[in-house]
């Protein structure tokens, strides 16, 4: 709900449990008042003013009288250029070369529902009712711009979103060098910041810090939202857990260059902020021209930090996430990347499938090396036509050939990219990202394809629909291997070259908004790398996204624990691996490599021809039990029980929405001597029902499980078990 107060001008921003409130301060001012616990109302929240200003704080000619200087007010949007000297949320380039930005309100507007971004992802509603937005108008009059600030709060979650559009009125271009998608002040600097740091094979770590005077900062510029810092930031009380504490969560729906953060000044104020990286950014804002930022969804909780992750989850799955997968259940699928890599045949393929559907695999995905002359990384990319001399029937006789042992077939692509040795390469050069005069770097052996063209995506659009068009395709795999360098358009004037990151994300959002559309059946998953480019921007268009390409089952519980501080089990990809690990050569159990990508979105990456017959016994079971399971972990709530970066293990919990059935996977980094057994206490469940588990077949009351706890024993080296309770 959405309420303007005329007289005090204040808008009270409300959602399921929290409040949210700024006020118009004159007429060029929007002040931070409140974030925080639901209000019931208002009284005496703005009454108290400071007329303190800071020595050698400039004032506006406008507030002269009031004593207020912008330099330590608490400000919804902050501009570069007059008396606020702290990290500015907008910074522009006039074309007198002035740098000065003065907005005055103009108007705003109330309204049920929630808009869509023009060209960009977003959370969406189904129904008007479920959502209120605000939309504020502010003018600059000496340069024609405006900037209109979009809010919208959801009834049935805790969320609010924030994008900013930005609009050329005036005479002359504007150069625009800074824009955030949201700015919040706090005036309180007694913060710890959550983020999710890591790095290719180790992703999205958990890192928690005092903030420090100045800024904690984290960004890309990496063209992408990257394996190195996730999108995603948190500011939490000092006694902040995961079940008390207040929590503001950032959370940006966007895949490109980000930077976000929080600033602390010298008076004790913090200043979180998130948007596009301002890093090598320009936009030409001509007349009659916009521009809108990405989305940030803002959660809070006064619960802890799972009840932010349970919000982000469910917000998420139904109200991000969209196509047919959106609520079905994915199908267990085998992957031949580790099995084979690009050196296979039709009948090592085949062999493969015939396998897997003796055990119970639902989907084969055959990954890179099918297409062009494709044998390794030096070639082909961009090639979309099947390499008959591995596939002589091409794509469409073995998709057809694998859907008649009763199993779907999925296909490997990396639209993005392409080899300089390819016939595509040979015909279009200019295509590729690039500077002219200075040289080519590749990463994978590969360059990156210009998206902020026209004439490229629909090269990509056309090459993979012909591709989905001619063959049984029920699965596509949409990778993207390398970061960007040498950042240049060959069809953009100088004056836009900056231009390009940006346009590149949008031009991505394009093609993969057209494929999707057009085929809505068809489950897509992203992988950039493995868990590079994991970002709420993705979401909206991949059903599911590869986590990580560490698939070892230890890594896997820091890289599936960090990824769920806001991202759902339904989006992460987890796979049973051959061992020793190909990216770290641990060796672990099959059972507790099948329990940890229980937990997400299963499947296998392994040569199945080359198992015994008591493996694939276990593998069936596997698979059969996973089946049981995969409801619960889609769409159930998920709590955090132990983390392994606090200790030596890892307890996840997964519970339906009706409470009924129950999913605890235990795992353990390291056993030790003499060690007996833990209780670990279980969370939202029904405190009167009883719970059996089916392992053991114990009883337990939910009251017990949840303030006594259930015994675990004493696990071995790298160890994970799965347990499934029912209400009885």
């Amino acid at each position: 709900m959405i309420i303007f107060d005329e007289e005090k001008r204040i808008f009270h921003i409300s959602t399921l449990s929290s409040s949210y409130v700024i006020r118009l301060n004159g007429e060029y001012i929007i002040e931070h008042l409140y974030y925080g616990r639901k209000l019931s109302n208002l009284i005496g929240l703005s009454d108290y003013e400071d007329t303190f200003v800071p020595a050698f704080s400039a004032i506006d000619d406008e507030y002269r009288q009031q004593r207020i200087s912008t330099d330590f007010v608490l400000q919804e949007y902050a501009f570069y250029g007059s008396s606020d000297l702290r990290k500015p949320s907008f910074h522009a380039v006039y074309t007198d070369g002035s740098r000065i930005t003065k907005m005055k309100f103009v108007s705003y507007k109330i309204y049920e529902g929630k808009p869509g971004l023009s060209g960009l992802p977003s959370t969406y509603i189904e129904d008007d009712s479920e959502a209120d937005t605000l939309e504020i108008l502010f003018k600059d009059e000496l340069t024609g711009l405006e900037l209109t600030y979009v809010y919208t709060a959801f009834s049935q979650f805790d969320a609010i979103t924030r994008s900013v559009k930005a609009r050329n009125t005036g005479m002359f271009n504007i150069n625009i060098k800074e824009i955030m998608s949201c700015n919040v002040d706090f005036p309180r600097d007694d913060f710890d910041f959550i983020h999710l740091p890591g790095a290719w094979c180790r992703e999205r770590h958990i890192e928690r810090k005092s903030l420090i005077s100045g800024r904690t900062h984290i960004e890309s510029r990496r063209g992408s939202s990257s394996h190195h810092h996730s999108p995603f930031f948190a500011l939490v009380d000092k006694t902040t857990t995961e079940t008390q504490g207040e929590v503001y969560g950032f959370s940006f729906v966007y895949s490109g260059n980000f930077e976000a953060g929080a600033e602390v000044d010298s008076y004790g104020n913090t200043r979180a902020y998130m948007g596009i990286n301002s890093f090598d950014f320009n936009w030409l804002l001509e007349k009659e021209e916009e521009f809108t930022t990405p989305e940030v969804v803002m959660v809070y909780s006064a619960n802890g930090i799972g009840e932010m992750s349970r919000t982000y989850h469910k917000l998420y799955r139904t109200r991000l996430a969209r196509g047919s997968y959106k609520d079905k259940e994915r199908p267990v699928l085998i992957n031949n990347w580790e099995a084979t890599y690009m050196n296979f045949t039709e009948e090592k393929i085949i062999d493969i499938a015939k396998n897997a559907a003796k055990v119970g695999i639902e989907m084969l995905v055959l990954d890179d090396g099918w297409f062009g002359k494709r044998n390794d990384s030096t070639s082909s990319l961009g090639d979309w036509f099947s390499n008959k001399e591995k596939l002589p029937d091409g794509i469409s006789g073995l998709a057809k050939k694998v859907n008649n042992l009763g199993l779907k077939f999925g296909l490997w692509f990396e639209p993005e990219m392409i080899s300089p040795d390819s016939e595509l390469y040979r015909t279009h050069p200019d295509w590729c990202l690039h500077v002219e005069g200075r040289n080519r770097s590749r990463c994978r052996n590969q360059l990156i394809l210009d998206l902020s063209r026209e004439e490229v995506c629909d090269y990509i659009v056309d090459s993979l629909c012909k591709n989905l068009e001619s063959a049984p395709i029920s699965y596509v795999k949409w990778d993207m291997n390398r970061n960007m360098s040498e950042i240049g358009s060959a069809s953009l004037p100088p004056e836009r070259q900056a231009e390009v990151a940006h346009r590149y994300v949008l031009g991505l959002y394009d093609i993969l908004e057209r494929i999707t559309q057009k085929f809505p059946d068809v489950l897509f998953e992203g992988c950039s790398g493995g868990g590079g480019r994991f970002d709420a921007g993705m979401m909206y268009y991949f059903s599911q996204y590869w986590t990580s390409d560490d698939s070892d089952a230890v890594e896997r519980m820091y890289i599936q624990h960090g990824t769920s501080l806001v991202m759902p089990a339904s989006f992460m990809s987890a796979h049973v691996s051959a061992v020793p690990n190909h990216q770290v050569g641990r060796i672990t159990s099959f059972e507790t490599r099948g329990n940890i990508a229980s937990c997400g979105q299963f499947g296998y990456e392994i040569d199945i021809t080359k198992m015994t017959d008591e493996e694939l016994q276990q593998m069936k079971l596997q698979i059969e039990r996973y089946m049981q399971i995969r409801d619960i972990v889609h769409k159930g709530n998920m709590y955090r029980i132990m983390s392994p970066f606090d200790g030596n293990q890892c307890v996840w919990q997964f519970v339906s929405e009706d409470k009924k059935k129950v999913v605890v996977c235990c795992g353990s980094v390291n056993a030790k001597p003499e060690q007996q057994g833990k209780t670990i206490k279980l969370r939202g469940l029904n405190p009167q029902s009883k719970y059996k588990v089916l392992e053991t077949n114990q009883v337990y009351s939910g009251d017990v499980l949840m303030n006594y706890g259930m015994l675990l024993k004493p696990q071995k080296d790298f160890s994970a078990e799965l347990f499934t309770f029912e209400e009885i």
